[in-house]
């Protein structure tokens, strides 16, 4: 008879071995590494009794802990692999999908929650703080590649795919005032009186501008030492160690922490920082390598963890009403927002419809939730916030899942086309990487 530590080993050395070889097989497939392993959760926890229950809930401490870590290391692998200098014009695609879609999802998904579920302002506003961000983690198979080494490979970076990087980046901790406000609602009421004047100055004015100039700050002294340090044992640029991308991940959001800032805007502006210096040097290909492979292997654990968590009963209390709000929030609510914030942008219609379609949910979504059930006043709704959540991350990694090959494929054979019209002879157009 096989001890249960025993099948863990072997199960979680089958897994890291499935997370290097699915990325490649899956490619051109209808089906992405997140469903295999939320799909692998489910079936391990209901074949195996013996298994400890992966509630989220119970384990809320583990759970804010082990997503929160994921997220960040996620938010330096997005900031590193941008090429595209930061600027008014040029970000603009970000721009409006933070200031115009996402207020505008977590309006409308706050509605759909007090009115359909019957939730709270305060329960309806942390559900739609919590999935409104496009998550940095699960949607990494819509984000941009590698960090590219030359100027001429930069300018090939696709808007889809910028757009849906750079707004999964910062939204993540743009997305925490709305969130703080749920949390403040929930302890002081809904009168305006009661928490305006603080979470106005503290969590929206302080917490961003503290991770703002964090992040700059550390991004600078840490790209100073990685490319410029006259000592060459500092200068780590020439010595291609990979794990120092942890030294920027750690510090910036320890430090934004430490001070009551955003360590979620702190990290990613830092990876950014960091990846503006010494713009086409090879080393952030070192730096984004491993924390690529790093963030994989975490999101595997995740995923199956919350395919356990469904299958021993997160989502029992679900019913049409919460499976209504989800599709609604999924296929309308992003989708329309996000074509209403492009519109008249330089963004083509079908980029658009891309961008706007593409706003994943994931873990970002579960640290939220864990984060705000530990300091907010939910606890006769946390089982029923949980199920909401966990079907929504749930519903995302199916359908996303299911179309992001498919899609993302066609746009790139179109934009080669229009290349190749453009430059007259398509072995001279240049090719962007699927």
């Amino acid at each position: 008879m096989f001890e249960p530590p025993s099948i863990i080993f072997v199960a979680a050395g089958l897994a890291v071995l499935t997370a290097a070889v699915l990325p490649k097989l899956l490619r051109n497939a209808p089906f992405s590494m997140p469903m295999v392993f939320l799909g692998a959760g489910m079936v391990i926890f209901s074949a195996l009794g013996d298994l400890p229950d992966p509630d989220p809930l119970r384990y809320g401490t583990f759970t804010l802990h082990l997503t929160e870590v994921c997220v960040i290391i996620s938010l330096t692998g997005a900031g590193l692999a941008l090429d595209r200098p930061v600027g008014r014009r040029r970000w603009a695609t970000t721009w409006r999908m933070l200031g115009i879609a996402m207020p505008v999802c977590i309006l409308a998904l706050t509605l759909l929650g007090m009115w359909l579920l019957g939730l709270g302002l305060a329960a309806a506003l942390l559900v739609a703080a919590a999935v409104a961000p496009t998550d940095p983690v699960l949607a990494s198979e819509v984000q941009v590649g590698e960090p590219a080494d030359s100027d001429e490979e930069s300018d090939k970076e696709d808007e889809v795919r910028f757009g849906l990087t750079s707004e999964a980046g910062l939204n993540d901790g743009l997305a925490f005032p709305f969130v703080y406000l749920a949390i403040a609602i929930s302890a002081a009421g809904d009168s305006p009186s009661g928490w305006f004047p603080e979470w106005f100055a503290v969590d929206v004015l302080w917490r961003i501008g503290i991770g703002l100039v964090l992040g700059v700050g550390t991004g600078k002294v840490l790209a100073r030492l990685f490319f410029s340090s006259r000592h060459n044992s500092i200068r780590l640029s020439e010595h291609s160690e990979g794990f120092v991308a942890l030294t920027a991940t750690f510090l910036a959001y320890g430090a934004a922490e430490m001070i009551e800032g955003y360590g979620f805007v702190a990290v990613f502006v830092c990876a950014v920082t960091i990846r503006a210096a010494e713009h086409t040097h090879g080393y952030h290909r070192v730096l984004h390598s491993y924390v690529e492979q790093l963030e994989r292997l975490m999101t595997v654990v995740i995923l199956v963890l919350l395919g356990g968590a469904i299958a021993r009963g997160l989502l029992e209390g679900i019913g049409w009403a919460e499976v209504a709000v989800a599709v609604v929030f999924l296929v309308l609510v992003r989708p329309l927002s996000g074509v209403l914030a492009l519109a008249g942008g330089k963004t083509g219609p079908r980029e658009r419809i891309a961008i706007s379609f593409f706003g994943i949910r994931g873990i970002g979504s579960l640290y939220y939730l864990a984060y705000a059930l530990g300091k907010g006043q939910f606890t006769d709704q946390a089982e029923q916030l949980w199920a909401i959540v966990g079907l929504v991350v749930a519903a995302s990694v199916v359908l996303h899942g299911a179309t992001t090959a498919p899609v993302m494929n066609r746009l790139d054979r179109l934009r080669q086309r229009k290349a190749a019209e453009k430059f007259g002879d398509e072995d001279e157009a240049p090719k962007t990487a699927v």
